[in-house]
């Protein structure tokens, strides 16, 4: 049974830092691409950033820029997302996702890319 589970969400003020985990089992992590993204109330969800299946490369979605960091421990099945300089646009519910292994292709960015979805962990940036 394949699982998602995403953790380290809350509430910050702007200007504050937290660090997303997610731990994936069920699947052979090594081969898995992995990403996060997040939907705000009302609109869509959106990739936040990817990560490709050896870490050498990501992809992040251009507000986040220079201000977020995707990373992965293949060794603990866990892919992480440090956010820092938060802002209030920030907030929104934050979904781990990851496709079936040895899947074709680097960094995976779109939606349609992934197959295995966590529950999702709400971050709010207060101002």
């Amino acid at each position: 049974q394949v699982q998602l589970v995403e953790s380290g969400g809350g509430l910050v003020q702007a200007g504050g830092s937290l660090r997303l985990s997610c731990v994936v089992s069920g699947l052979t992590f090594s081969g898995i691409r992995t990403g996060w993204f997040r939907q705000a109330p009302g609109k869509e969800r959106k990739i936040v950033a990817a990560i490709s299946r050896g870490g050498g490369s990501t992809y992040y979605e251009d507000s986040v820029k220079g201000r977020c960091a995707i990373s992965r421990d293949n060794a603990k099945n866990t892919v992480y997302l440090q956010m820092n300089n938060l802002k209030p646009e920030d907030t929104a519910v934050y979904y781990c996702a990851a496709d079936r292994p040895y899947r074709i292709g680097g960094v995976a960015s779109t939606q349609s890319d992934y197959d295995y979805w966590g529950q999702g962990t709400q971050v709010t940036v207060s101002s």
